[in-house]
Order: structure tokens, then C-alpha cells, then sequence
């Protein structure tokens, strides 16, 4: 039988409780108790004690809640509260609480199901994981893997909505990935733009595309073929893998450290609220993309980094912006320039690419994961003189700039979006070297550990 916590208060009287503690007796074992305030219907003395089992109480909720867990490792919370001692901000902040130690959380018409991290690597890990979607996670994932080539040999696991049925793997130093080839793939009916081809056409590491359909409040994926990517992972070179989320999607792997992007741009909320903070919990290293006007703004990113810290002290936050990084030579040339980008970093992308690169854009457009708005601009774009079409490598860029772009007899070059440092301060690729090797302990204690019980 699963051993089970209650979350009690006073606001229903003790004998009332202690009935409801009979009932769910009949499917779990109750070890202990939570109360979590309220005085109105308890008595004096220690009316409580009519529940017959050991109480938390006396701390801040959702300190008494950990310590409850940590004494007696339940398997489930079941809450019995209610407001106004639970409210429904308080009731979500309890529920990313519990998940995130990994425990189910249940009450009288609701369950909030823990991950359930059965996948495992023989290799250390690194999941890095977002909180939503074109937040930057492929370009976060794309730089970690080049930083950790100066030590490792890493392998990057990709997990689209778009991604093949069976694991793919890329090895990006060997393979040459050209509009050609991407047209071919695309021609075949399969996703040219997926993430495991974009990870390698920018870091040139070895990937593994896999897919996934559905996304969990939690952050759970319905469908996922990870446990498949996991094994082919462990079966090639490599010695340390990256775990792509994807969109709000977690990769349901026991990884040794974490990585969260999360975009300066978005709500508050996304972070704070509902169950935003589960993802927080749980990291080691948060990167805040987009840090800069007019994309966001210096109150909203100094808001995003307090709440982060308020949910996770331990955790390491650090901003950054993003600039396009051509992988093929576009100086002195005309350039179409499309991206996934919202209106405001257009213009940015494309300054940048002038001054950096000695360019000239010519025209832009940010509808690339809109194909018939994208198809539109395309059509408006024929008398600018271009030589060359710059694109992201995502949504419609094979199907659809590739393939215009060659029809009309234009070069078709790719870039990355490369994170830089948003302070003189931050050195992101020290920070991912260093999570790399705090994996590496962490991989081999578990595993000394785990040898040691055998």
C-alpha cells in the first residue's frame, strides 16, 4: 500500500478530518499530517490528536509540506484543506512543490501526477528545458554543446513535435548539411527543420531526433520516444549527453543537472504562477534570454530574476541576448533575412548582421513558422535585387524559403542564434563547463552509490 501525507486544517472540525483519514486509510497508509493553519473550529488542548497520526505544523506551509516529505517519503500529498487557509495561488504554489520532490499531488476532485523519470543514461546528462516555446532553448542547446566540445564529446537529444517515429542520429562533424540536402529531406516528407538537424548543422556535435506529442501541466509529454533515444545515446561515441526539451515539454530522463530558458519577454506568471515554479525548483543553472529593450525591459527582467530567486536561491541566473551568426560568408551580398523573431528583435537581428557582418538586408520577415504569411512576404520580396536568403533553420525555412530560394536562383546560407553575455559580468560558457563537471560527480556518485548496494 503507498504510503500517504495529509494537509489538514483548523477550519474543519478535528473528528470531521479524522473521518476522511478512515476513508482514504482504505487505499493508502496515512503516516502523518500537515496542518496548514486555520483556528476556527479547533478546540483547546490538542484536539488533533483525534487523527492518530504525527503532525507537522507551526512552520511556513510550504516549509512544513518539505519537511513533511522528507520524514516520511510519501508516495502521495492528498489535501484535505480548503479555503480560505488554501487559496488557489497557495494551492498551486504547494502543488509545484510537491512535484518537484517528485511525490503525486491529489485532493477531493484534482491529481497533479509526479514525473516519472524511469529513463535513465549510462552517461552523464544535462536536460535543458524551457518554458515555452521560441524562448531560445535549441539556440541555449546549440552553444552548450559547442562549449562542452573544448572537454567532452557531447551528444545532444532532441524531442520535436516534429521529430521521427525512430531515433535519428546526426553525426554532425561528418555530415554536410546543405540546402540540398535539407530540400531532399524535405522532398522525402520529412521534417527538414527539425531540432536534431539545426543542433547539427550550428555545433557540428553528434544528435539524436526523437519526437513527442502533448504537453503536461506538469510539463510531461503524452507520447515520447526518449526511452529509445536514451539507448541509442548510450550505445554511440559520445560521454556526456544533452536532453533537449521541447516547448514547455520536460524529457521524462533522470538528468544529473538542468538547464531552464526562460524568456525576459514573457509574463511574470510563467515563472511565479501556477505551476511555473516546478520547473524552477528543479534547476541548477536558469538563462534569461532577450534581456534588452525594446524586447524587454529592465523592470520586467529585474522582476523575472527576483522571482527566481525567491523560488530557487541555490539556483545560478544568468541574462543574455541573442545575434544572429551566419554559417556560410555573406559579406558584401544582398540579403533576404527570415527568422522566427518577434517584431521588435527584427530590426535588431538585422543591424547586427549589417555591422558584423558587412551585409546588406534588403528585406526581412519574422513569419517563418507562418507558411502562407511567409509565402506571402516571399512573393513581395522579388524585385529587392537579393543574392542570398538568410534563414533560422526551423518551421518553413526548407520547405518553404530553401525551395523559393533556389526556384528563384538565389545563394541559401543558415544562421544560428548565438547567446551572448547581457553583462561584462557573465561568462555562460564557464557556467555550462562547470555544470558539465559538477554531472560528471554528480553521474558518479550515483552510480559508486548504486555499485555499492549490489
Amino acid at each position: 500500500m503507498q504510503r500517504a501525507i495529509v494537509l489538514i486544517d483548523g477550519e474543519h472540525y478535528p473528528q470531521v478530518t479524522a473521518e476522511a483519514l478512515r476513508q482514504i486509510s482504505a487505499d493508502f497508509d496515512v503516516v502523518g499530517a500537515v496542518c496548514l493553519g486555520g483556528t476556527e473550529k479547533l478546540a483547546c488542548g490538542s484536539p488533533l490528536e483525534v487523527l492518530g497520526v504525527p503532525i507537522v505544523m507551526g512552520l511556513d506551509q510550504l516549509q512544513a509540506v518539505e519537511q513533511a516529505i522528507a520524514l516520511y517519503q510519501p508516495h502521495r500529498v492528498i489535501d484535505l484543506s480548503d479555503e480560505p487557509v488554501l487559496d488557489y495561488p497557495k494551492r498551486f504554489a504547494i502543488a509545484a512543490r510537491v512535484l518537484a520532490l517528485g511525490v503525486t499531488y491529489s485532493g477531493a476532485d484534482f491529481v497533479f501526477t509526479a514525473a516519472a523519470n524511469t529513463v535513465s543514461t549510462s552517461k552523464p546528462s544535462i536536460s535543458i528545458i524551457g518554458t515555452g516555446k521560441r524562448v531560445g532553448k535549441t539556440g541555449i542547446s546549440g552553444f552548450a554543446a559547442r562549449t562542452l566540445s573544448r572537454e567532452f564529446s557531447p551528444i545532444v537529444v532532441t524531442l520535436g513535435r516534429g521529430g521521427p517515429a525512430e531515433p535519428e542520429v546526426v553525426y554532425g562533424h561528418q555530415v554536410d548539411i546543405t540546402a540540398g540536402y535539407l530540400l531532399s529531406l524535405s522532398v522525402q516528407g520529412r521534417h527538414a527543420s527539425s531540432d536534431h538537424l539545426e543542433n547539427a548543422l550550428t555545433s557540428h556535435v553528434t544528435t539524436i531526433g526523437g519526437r513527442r506529442c502533448g504537453g503536461g501541466l506538469a510539463g510531461q509529454a503524452y507520447v515520447s520516444n526518449v526511452d529509445r533515444c536514451a539507448a541509442v545515446a548510450d550505445a554511440i561515441p559520445g560521454n556526456i549527453v544533452l536532453f533537449e526539451g521541447s516547448g514547455s515539454a520536460i524529457p521524462s530522463v533522470a538528468t544529473d543537472r538542468r538547464i531552464l530558458v526562460v524568456s525576459a519577454h514573457q509574463p511574470l506568471d510563467t515563472v511565479a504562477q501556477y505551476l511555473g515554479p516546478l520547473r524552477i525548483i528543479n534547476s541548477h543553472l536558469v538563462v534569461l534570454t532577450m534581456c534588452e529593450e525594446p524586447i524587454a525591459s529592465e523592470h520586467s527582467i529585474r522582476a523575472m530574476e527576483d522571482a527566481i530567486r525567491t523560488i530557487n536561491p541555490r539556483a545560478r541566473v544568468m541574462r543574455t541576448i541573442f545575434r544572429p551568426r551566419p554559417l556560410s560568408d555573406i559579406r558584401g551580398k544582398s540579403v533576404i533575412l527570415c527568422t522566427t523573431s518577434s517584431d521588435a528583435a527584427l530590426p535588431i537581428m538585422a543591424s547586427h548582421l549589417e555591422e558584423a557582418f558587412g551585409c546588406s538586408v534588403v528585406a526581412s520577415t519574422n513569419r517563418l513558422s507562418n507558411r502562407s504569411a511567409l509565402q506571402a512576404d516571399l512573393a513581395s520580396f522579388g524585385g529587392r535585387g537579393a543574392h542570398l536568403v538568410l534563414t533560422e533553420l526551423k518551421a518553413a525555412a526548407v520547405d518553404v524559403v530553401t525551395s523559393w530560394g533556389m526556384a528563384n536562383e538565389l545563394e541559401v546560407a543558415y544562421m544560428d542564434n548565438e547567446p551572448l553575455p547581457a553583462g561584462a559580468e557573465y561568462s555562460l560558457q564557464e557556467e555550462i563547463l562547470a555544470l558539465a563537471r559538477e554531472a560528471v560527480e554528480q553521474h558518479g556518485r550515483i552510480h559508486s552509490a548504486a555499485s555499492c548496494v549490489d
